[in-house]
C-alpha cells in the first residue's frame, strides 16, 4: 500500500514507514556509547544532591540531569548549586527556559483546548524573555537548555550559528512539544535541536523510524508519572536502546505525580533507584550496548 508515497519519502531521507523489523542502530555517542541515563524533573538542588549520592551508592552512573520547573523560578544561588553538584559528579545539566504558556497570563492554556498550546510561548515578548532566561542561565554556568517552542528553537539556533549566543551551548527539545513522527524530528534537527524527546507512548517500531530519520540523540522515556500516562517500560528499555542508539533513557519520573512539579531529596533517592533498574535491564539483555561513563568528552558543565 501507498508505494508511490513511500518511494517519495525515501528520497527525502525518511523511512518508508514504521520499522516493524526493528533494526539495530549503528549510530553512537561521540565516546562510542549506545546509551546514557537521563533523570528529568529534578527540580531542586537538594533533589540533585540526593539523586547523585544515591546513584553512587547504587553503583550506577547518571549522565544527564534535567530541571523542568522553570529556570527563572530558581535563585541565582540555587542555579549555581545545580552547576556545582553536576560538575563535581560529572553529569550533564540541562535547565528549562522559564516563561511559557502555563506561567503566562493567558487563559486558553487552562481550557480543554489549551492542551494544544502546551508550554509554547505567547507573543514575541515571551520569546525575548525566554532568550534572556538562557543568557541568565549561561552567566551562572548552565550550558544545556530545554526548549518547549519550535519557533524559539529556530531563533536560538540562528543566534548560536551567528554568534549571538555561545557556540558551546546545547538545545534539547521537550516531549511537551508533542512531536512523534520522523518528519517532525527531521524538522527539529534542521532547526538546531541537539537531542529530541518524542512523546512518551511511541511503540518501538515507531522509535526505530525516528532513528532512521535523524542523527542527533533521542531522549526516550522508559518510565513516566501518572500525570503523563504512568508508563513503566523497563523491560522494553534494552530494545529501545538497541534501535534508538544513541539514546538518553529518561527514567525516574514514575516516582512523582507529574512533570514540572517541585521535587525533594526523597524523590531524588527514589529516582536513582528507578534508574538502577533500567541500567540493570539493559546490561542484562544487551551487555554489548555500553553506557557513557561520567564526564564524557562532549558534556559541558562549567562552574561559575
Amino acid at each position: 500500500m501507498f508505494e508511490e508515497t513511500r518511494d517519495y519519502v525515501k528520497k527525502l531521507g525518511l523511512p518508508a514507514g514504521d520499522l516493524f523489523d526493528m533494526p539495530s542502530s549503528a549510530v553512537r555517542f561521540p565516546d562510542g556509547a549506545a546509551f546514557r541515563i537521563e533523570v528529568p524533573t529534578v527540580n531542586s538542588a537538594e533533589a540533585v544532591a540526593a539523586l547523585l549520592d544515591t546513584a553512587t551508592k547504587n553503583g550506577i552512573t547518571i549522565n544527564r540531569v534535567t530541571e523542568t520547573y522553570g529556570m527563572f523560578r530558581h535563585t541565582r544561588e540555587e542555579i549555581k548549586e545545580y552547576c556545582r553538584l553536576c560538575n563535581e559528579y560529572g553529569a550533564e545539566l540541562l535547565m528549562s527556559t522559564g516563561p511559557r504558556a502555563t506561567y503566562d497570563t493567558g487563559a486558553t492554556v487552562l481550557s480543554p483546548q489549551g492542551v494544544r498550546i502546551s508550554y509554547r510561548l505567547r507573543g514575541m515578548e515571551q520569546v525575548l524573555r525566554a532568550v534572556e532566561d538562557i543568557k541568565r542561565g549561561y552567566d551562572l554556568g548552565v550550558r544545556g537548555f530545554l526548549i518547549y517552542d519550535e519557533g524559539m528553537l529556530w531563533l536560538v539556533g540562528q543566534m548560536r550559528k551567528d554568534g549571538a549566543l555561545p557556540k558551546e551551548i546545547i538545545f534539547k527539545t521537550s516531549a511537551h512539544l508533542g512531536q512523534c513522527n520522523p518528519c517532525s524530528f527531521k524538522l527539529l534537527e534542521s532547526l538546531g535541536a541537539d537531542s529530541i524527546n518524542p512523546v512518551r507512548d511511541l511503540q518501538i517500531p515507531m522509535i526505530a523510524a525516528l532513528r532512521a530519520a535523524v542523527q542527533v540523540p533521542l531522549d526516550v522515556h522508559t518510565d513516566n508519572p501518572p500525570g503523563s500516562g504512568g508508563f513503566i517500560r523497563v523491560y522494553e528499555a534494552p530494545e529501545i536502546v538497541r534501535v534508538a542508539a544513541p539514546v538518553h533513557c529518561k527514567t525516574g519520573n514514575s516516582v512523582v505525580g507529574g512533570h514540572g512539579e517541585m521535587t525533594s531529596a526523597g524523590d531524588g533517592k527514589r529516582m536513582a533507584d528507578q534508574a538502577a533498574i533500567v541500567v540493570e535491564m539493559v546490561n542484562k539483555y544487551y551487555p554489548e550496548l555500553k553506557q557513557s561513563p561520567k564526564r564524557a568528552s562532549d558534556l559541558r558543565i562549567p562552574v561559575v
